[in-house]
């Protein structure tokens, strides 16, 4: 049920490929999902804490400020107890660095060029390849060199560019090219553009984002359309959603970005009216239940919540399994966009979260016997209640 049609093929910029620990970035790898811990960094048992919360929500990278001696002393106990790479940020100390990339760190977020001498990067970049770490540079529209303010008179694109592409050179000069690049800002249109151009103008990697986005609501809606038109372009090989929420909640929105673009399914997808007078059943708490209830399944299937009959039978033929609403106390549900049986209102719940686990069940199956989905489906029918 979840093929693609011509018209939803996403063709990706073809970039280099780098690897943040065992997670690679670039390429033909799917694209990531990072985060960043809020707590400080030098209380390990808390941070730990919110990179598991992370990690239950599908995070792929989490970064991890890194400002002081203190907090890279940190850094060990937190690498050695987490499953997921992380990325220590950085800003001008490169012993931060050096000291991060000891404590194993798998990626440097850092700016080559606010690092010091040449003598310092030197030393950054030696620490990096002898700990197998990557560097992210991190270009932000709020911090650019004062040389290029001068040069362009207010942050603009060009000029986020202009540093990526200076800080690049820095690397590249060192022999080093085990790095990806972002070119944040808070504005989408200066966003989207700068990574525009980055994209056209090299074959690094790019993690993408819209820095200080915001709430959960509004930075939800500013990253999805920054983030939503990038990707639809094919531009973006890592992405972190800024929220001004915890950690776990970026990962969920950045997760319902990649799999409504078809880039990266995973877990249910549902797709559900928003109901009015016709509704069979009460539409949005049945919805919101659902996607507490059904959180745990990383398999991607697809689940059609429709209220009536005007739009369910027709949601149903593009989805794994759906419900429409009906009367007289009964709903139709739906098998591979056939209809398949009733069931009684007051089982609804309880009866879903059956037939998805039941078909998921089938689906993991398949994919490991690497059997066709439809053939395991009709080996094991889907229960019935009349």
């Amino acid at each position: 049920m979840s093929s693609y049609r011509p018209y939803q093929h996403i063709e990706r910029r073809k970039s280099r490929q780098i690897h943040v620990g065992s997670v690679p970035v670039g390429g033909d790898a799917p694209v990531s999902v990072q985060t960043m811990t809020n707590t400080l960094t030098t209380d390990a048992e808390a941070t730990i804490a919110q990179i598991r919360r992370a990690e239950l929500a599908g995070v792929d990278i989490v970064r991890v400020s890194c400002p002081d001696e203190e907090s890279t002393k940190a850094l060990a106990e937190i690498v050695r107890e987490v499953n997921v790479p992380i990325v220590a940020d950085i800003h001008f100390h490169y012993k931060r660095a050096i000291e991060a990339a000891q404590a194993g760190a798998a990626c440097l977020r850092i700016n080559p060029g606010n690092i010091g001498s040449a003598e310092r990067v030197r030393e950054v970049v030696k620490a990096a390849k002898d700990h197998n770490c990557s560097i992210r540079i991190g270009v932000n529209a709020g911090s650019l060199e004062k040389h290029l303010l001068e040069k362009y008179g207010e942050p603009n694109p060009e000029a986020l560019v202009e540093s990526a592409l200076e800080h690049a050179k820095i690397l590249e000069d060192h022999d080093f090219r085990e790095f990806k690049i972002s070119v944040k800002a808070s504005d989408v249109f200066m966003a989207v553009a700068a990574y525009q151009q980055l994209a056209d103008a090299c074959d690094y990697p790019l993690h993408i984002g819209i820095t200080e986005a915001g709430s959960k609501r509004a930075g939800t809606v500013k990253s999805s359309i920054g983030l939503g038109n990038l990707l639809w372009a094919g531009v973006g090989d890592t992405m972190r959603v800024s929220l001004s929420a915890e950690p776990e909640e970026e990962v969920l929105v950045g997760w319902d970005i990649l799999k409504s673009l078809g880039l990266r399914p995973r877990g249910v997808k549902i797709i559900s009216c928003p109901s009015c007078a016709r509704q069979g059943f009460n539409v949005i708490e049945t919805v919101q239940t659902l996607e507490d209830r059904l959180a745990h399944i990383k398999t991607p299937m697809t689940l059609s919540i429709i209220g009536c009959v005007v739009n369910g039978p027709g949601e149903a033929l593009m989805t794994d399994i759906g419900v429409t609403g009906g009367g007289s106390g009964r709903h139709m549900v739906y098998s591979a966009g056939k209809q398949d049986h009733t069931m009684p209102a007051g089982d609804m719940i309880e009866h879903i979260v059956e037939l998805v686990e039941k078909k998921v069940a089938v689906l993991e199956k398949a994919d490991a016997n690497n059997t066709p989905a439809e053939e395991m489906a009709r080996e094991a029918t889907m229960s019935t209640t009349d």
